[in-house]
């Protein structure tokens, strides 16, 4: 018997203003020191040199701040390896922020947190950009929004206000019932053991190129085995998150002339946030 709105998103504060007194304390969040030594260039105080005079520039820790309004907090920072050094300090970051009061809950015990993704830079080559993830507590594991269900939300660093931030932070918010919705549609379709081994072939090509899959070979039936008895079922949701949990943290093997290799972690955020969208397109194609 197929499942039934297995999964319910809750808002507890649908007016998204706190006060920071009130935020709890929680070991898994980030303060500034740690996002400081993660990513430091969070904390640049100035543009890089190769900016216009016309650039505007916002610390990204005034949207740390205001995010904090929000009830929005930092768990992760991560920054990508400037390649230059007129670009280090400034180059590409991303936080990512959870709020407590924000939580899609499943009847199976399966919870999941909606996540917020930001990315910035300090040398004039991006604006604020606003993506939507999930968190699924079962497997520690992040998720990202696909762009064709939950477009990203940009915002220029100039005529950057609080006001505006809140908006689109709750226009966000406010789209998260569609992305339950397809949550539920994935719980409830079930896969055949051939549409399992063909989801698991369009997922390995959301990682690597034409060119290196007619290099290697992938075991199909240990890239959809599951880690944990959670994970265990041939629901889309459940074979979706075991593939991608396996995709991203490199734990599968592959053959490769003649040698079998154990795959790497991706470490890199922006092929990490590029596989996860890839990916959740992928899921749901098959559960529509």
């Amino acid at each position: 018997m197929k499942p039934e709105n297995i999964f319910k998103i809750k808002v507890m504060n649908q007016d998204l203003i706190v006060n920071p007194l009130e935020l709890s304390q929680t070991a898994k969040y980030l303060t500034k020191e740690n996002i400081a030594s993660l990513a430091p260039s969070v904390f640049s105080t100035k543009p890089s040199s190769d900016v216009s005079s016309k650039y505007t520039h916002i610390p990204t820790e005034k949207v740390i701040d205001d995010m904090e309004q929000l009830g929005w907090k930092p768990i992760e920072a991560k920054e990508v390896k400037a390649r230059k050094n007129s670009t280090k300090g400034f180059q590409k970051h991303l936080l990512v922020f959870r709020n407590e009061d924000v939580v899609i809950n499943g009847d199976d015990g399966d919870t999941v947190f909606p996540q917020i993704l930001l990315t910035n830079s300090h040398d004039g080559k991006n604006s604020f950009q606003f993506q939507a993830g999930l968190y699924r507590m079962i497997c520690s594991n992040g998720l990202v929004i696909a762009d064709t269900q939950f477009e990203a939300v940009k915002m220029r660093h100039m005529g950057y206000t609080f006001e505006d931030l809140q908006i689109k932070i709750k226009e966000m918010v406010a789209k998260l019932p569609l992305t339950v919705e397809s949550m539920n549609k994935m719980k409830e379709t079930i896969l055949e053991e051939t549409e399992i081994l063909s989801f698991a072939r369009e997922a390995i090509a959301t990682r690597f190129n034409k060119e290196e899959l007619r290099r290697i070979e992938v075991d199909l039936k240990d890239l959809t085995f599951p880690i944990r008895k959670e994970d265990e079922g041939n629901d889309v949701w459940s074979v979706f998150n075991v593939v991608q949990e396996k995709l991203l943290t490199g734990d599968f093997n592959y053959r490769a002339g003649g040698k079998v290799r154990k795959a790497r972690e991706v470490k890199n955020f922006k092929q990490d946030m590029l596989i996860n969208k890839r990916l959740f397109d992928v899921a749901l194609e098959y559960a529509s």
